[in-house]
């Protein structure tokens, strides 16, 4: 066990936006540390989303589609006996944020089409209006979590 907690480190806002979730977003989007290219590409991807919706505002889009991927519960693995249970388990407030833009970004990546602002710009529309990968997988958990619920005594 760790002898204290440890101290969370303080994120700027981005220039552009002045957001912090921005720049988290943008800190899971990079590679290698080039953060340069990960906000170029992102503010590319928000530019896109502004073409493709221009009724709607870029960024208010952007955190509808993280609104809308982001878990409520998921199911973790416990041995009782001899046997593993999926135990559903509501998940804490930094970690919903945090599986809601790995998932966005992950199914980006996955999806074909020319840029990976592209993608993301496509992933991003998809989410916000409930749709796409990375929703679909925030669906999944919830129903995984509900087919487990008879085994949520077992909570530690």
């Amino acid at each position: 066990m760790r002898r204290r907690k440890a101290k969370k480190i303080a994120i700027l806002p981005d220039p552009k936006f002045n957001d912090v979730t921005v720049t988290k977003f943008v800190n899971n989007l990079m590679y290698s540390g080039k953060k340069n290219l990960a906000f170029k590409i992102f503010y590319d991807a928000i530019e896109i989303v502004d073409k493709k919706l221009e009724e709607q505002e870029a960024l208010e889009v952007f955190k509808k589609a993280l609104d809308n991927v982001t878990p409520s519960v998921e199911v973790r693995s416990r041995r009782v006996g001899g046997a593993t249970f999926q135990i559903p388990t509501p998940v804490r407030e930094g970690r919903k944020q945090s599986l809601a833009m790995k998932w966005l970004i992950g199914y980006a990546r996955k999806r074909n089409e020319k840029s990976m602002a592209g993608k993301l710009a496509s992933e991003i529309i998809a989410a916000s209006k409930e749709e796409g990968a990375a929703f679909k997988k925030k669906e999944d958990t919830l129903r995984m979590a509900e087919a487990n619920k008879a085994f949520s005594h077992f909570r530690f």
